[in-house]
């Protein structure tokens, strides 16, 4: 069983999709399973992060931010992908440091996350974009 679930970014940050994931499980009826999730893009990434305090999503985000900032800071100057914006490319590098996919069991019809847990998507760029989740139940 497939769905392609569209998420509608409005740019840089994480996005919460546990609930419409969830729910598309839990509709499937299936006891057992794997869920697997992968994002049809270069420039945005998949995790799986705390989801009961806000801070863990900013800390996030500042973080990846400094880790790898805009090419129009001085200490990317070596970035030759540039004609998409000084976004882009690190965009890319950071989709290139996380996961793209996540396999998740399914246990007595629902997604087997920990009580803290929920499945985000980290969009890497400053535009709004419409990204798109592929998920596989089997």
């Amino acid at each position: 069983m497939h769905k392609v679930f569209t998420i509608e970014t409005r740019g840089a940050g994480l996005y919460e999709v546990t609930r419409d994931i969830a729910g598309w499980v839990a509709r499937a009826g299936l006891d057992e399973a794997v869920l697997t999730l992968f994002i049809r893009h270069t420039s945005a990434s998949l995790v799986i992060q705390e989801n009961a305090d806000r801070d863990v999503q900013t800390d996030l985000e500042a973080f990846f931010a400094r880790l790898v900032p805009p090419a129009s800071d001085p200490s990317m100057r070596y970035l030759r992908h540039t004609l998409e914006g000084p976004d882009d490319m690190p965009a890319h590098i950071k989709a290139a440091l996380l996961p793209v996919s996540l396999t998740i069991p399914v246990t007595a019809g629902q997604v087997a996350l920990g009580t803290w847990q929920g499945i985000y998507l980290f969009e890497h760029r400053s535009a709004p974009h419409r990204r798109e989740i592929a998920a596989l139940l089997r």
